[in-house]
């Protein structure tokens, strides 16, 4: 084979080896400006917009919320807690919703025990949103003139500088016909601040007076000893009783009827006998508060502030 003819067989070579690993590479498309894509034709029919996606209320969170859970489209984040326990517990309270466990039981559990709790749930929830608002509508204006409840009974106060009451506040006489007064030594431009401290001391003195009376009426008929009677700020309880014989009553069920406070210190006395919510507990309080019942539905939505 001549020189030339085998060089002429080379460049076929070559050439048929290039135009193979050519198309092995990506090919680089040229580029051009953008051009916009043709909008589709209209459809022959009516088309409804998109749906709106659903209006979640912000969620209920609890001031040390460790989880989350969407309950009938409301957002929940509450609070686990850890506690020696068998059985799953809720609590509803101002600060949320908080769930207490045994430490072995899982979070799965606990979330499913939220999902079939969760009408109950939602309802407490809004039961306090409703009345943290109407706490917040009612707020107290502390000036001369106010309303405070007293053995349920409005009390009008009147600030006279000059009288001359111990504490500070002391009941007035009034006609009959008239509304009580509760005369408070203090100026008639005296800041609400101070009016409210003068008249919550008076009401926490009449608290533990009226609190001590009854106590001992009620134990004498019960038959139990109170080596302990104290004033209570609790925010979920109206009274409690330990096996040691200590008694705690809020203060507040001063502004309440004594009916209402004689049910409660029955109700904490009778503990005193039976740590329990048993029928024989309850037994117990009917005998000496017969109609604890008809009481205790109005103590039940009763608001503090």
């Amino acid at each position: 084979m001549s020189l030339g003819l085998r060089r002429g067989l080379r460049r076929i070579v070559d050439a048929l080896q290039l135009g193979l690993f050519d198309a092995l590479e990506p090919v680089a498309q040229p580029t051009s400006p953008a051009q916009s894509a043709p909008s589709p034709p209209p459809p022959p029919f009516p088309v409804d917009p998109p749906a709106a996606a659903p209006i979640i209320e912000a969620p209920w969170r609890h001031r040390a919320a460790t989880r989350e859970a969407m309950l009938d489209g409301h957002g929940i984040a509450f609070r686990v807690v850890r506690i020696s326990r068998r059985s799953i517990g809720f609590v509803v309270d101002a600060d949320g919703l908080t769930v207490r466990a045994a430490r072995r039981v899982p979070l799965r559990e606990i979330d499913d025990a939220v999902q079939e709790k969760r009408r109950w749930i939602l309802a407490r929830l809004v039961e306090q949103r409703e009345r943290a608002a109407r706490a917040l509508a009612s707020q107290m204006v502390w000036r001369d003139g106010a309303a405070i409840d007293y053995l349920g009974t409005k009390l009008v106060v009147a600030l006279e500088p000059a009288a001359a009451v111990g504490g500070g506040a002391a009941l007035a006489a009034s006609p009959l016909d008239a509304p009580r007064r509760l005369v408070v030594a203090l100026p008639r431009d005296a800041a609400g601040e101070r009016i409210q401290e003068v008249v919550q001391s008076w009401l926490q003195r009449e608290a533990r007076r009226v609190f001590a009376e009854r106590t001992a009426h009620f134990a004498a008929r019960l038959g139990v000893r109170v080596r302990r009677l104290s004033l209570s700020s609790a925010a979920t309880r109206w009274g409690s009783a330990s096996a040691d014989g200590s008694v705690r009553l809020h203060w507040r069920l001063i502004e309440h009827p004594l009916a209402t406070i004689d049910y409660v210190v029955a109700h904490e006395l009778a503990h005193l006998r039976e740590m329990n919510h048993s029928p024989k507990f309850w037994a117990i309080v009917e005998s000496v508060v017969p109609d604890y019942r008809e009481v205790r539905r109005g103590l039940r939505f009763a608001e503090r502030r």
